[in-house]
């Protein structure tokens, strides 16, 4: 039941700051216009649907590409982590392999 009133209390707080922020004169004009803006946009698209197809169409082969791309550095950046982290490992091996081929005074003997 708590949760049923905290959802009711962000609906009447939300309603209640787009109303209070009305009062301000800049907000409500550009509200208006933003309004404006978008039914038109919405008429325009509602009669031109094929076009509407076509942007749509364009923005997810855009999102696709954007996917494709981030897979890729992703893959590039996983590369060179698995490079980095075998650094140690050929860093030790090349001392342990020079450590050997010195050959150390008191072995001379």
């Amino acid at each position: 039941m708590s949760e049923s009133k905290l959802v009711k209390s962000i609906v009447a707080g939300a309603i209640v700051g787009a109303i209070v922020s009305m009062f301000d004169r800049k907000t409500r004009e550009h509200t208006i216009e933003a309004t404006k803006k978008a039914k038109d946009q919405v008429v325009y698209y509602a009669k031109n649907r094929d076009e509407l197809q076509q942007m749509i169409e364009q923005k997810v082969e855009a999102a696709q590409k954007i996917y494709v791309n981030t897979s890729e550095n992703i893959n590039a950046i996983a590369s060179k982590i698995e490079e980095v982290k075998e650094i140690p490992a050929s860093v030790q091996n090349s001392f342990k392999e020079t450590k050997s081929e010195i050959i150390l005074p008191e072995n001379l003997n």
